[in-house]
């Protein structure tokens, strides 16, 4: 699918399936977007994972500490998403000593929280930090995450403190490893 077609497809499934914040600062790690995500569809068994909008999410785009952050853009439905997530289990096995912390950051539906993401996190094993961003304001917050993000996904934000690359594309695990190993150089 093409990028053009591909953001398109994106970004109505995120209008179709988030509404409007509250706009109430949630320093509580999204519990409280969470609670209000929960409440628009109705689901009585809280989501397993963290769920925020972006103003809330936005900080864990620029920690400024010891750690290099692997942050990925992803969704269940998206196939190059899935056939690289099991790099980015690989390198959070491998890396996590050396001070490397994975984030996998959900695009799903909120519909699909339940029923597709957290069946596959749990059929898949996954271990990384697994967060949902629920924010209909896409065209807002794409350009924050980078300049350089047509808005496609799979997407990977590789950051610590003194350097920055983002990358709108699927990785195998070598070009994961490598793209990594600048940082830790």
């Amino acid at each position: 699918m093409n990028s053009l077609k591909f953001l398109g497809v994106i970004l109505l499934g995120l209008m179709i399936g988030c509404g409007n914040k509250t706009g109430k600062n949630t320093t509580d790690n999204g519990l409280e977007a969470q609670k209000q995500s929960q409440a628009k569809i109705g689901q009585e068994e809280p989501v397993k994972f963290p769920v925020y909008s972006f103003e809330d999410f936005e900080p864990l785009l620029h920690q400024n500490d010891d750690k290099t952050y692997v942050v990925n853009f992803w969704a269940t439905w998206c196939k190059p998403c899935i056939a690289e997530m099991p790099y980015f289990e690989r390198i959070h096995a491998e890396q996590k000593d050396n001070n490397v912390e994975v984030l996998l950051v959900s695009l799903d539906m909120p519909g699909m929280w339940k029923s597709r993401l957290e069946p596959f996190v749990e059929e898949k094993g996954m271990k990384s930090k697994v967060v949902i961003l629920d924010d209909p304001k896409q065209n807002e917050w794409i350009p924050k995450v980078s300049e350089d993000w047509g808005g496609g996904i799979p997407a990977t934000l590789i950051y610590n403190k003194d350097k920055r690359t983002f990358y709108e594309k699927g990785f195998t695990y070598e070009e994961l490893n490598e793209a990594l190993a600048t940082f830790l150089n």
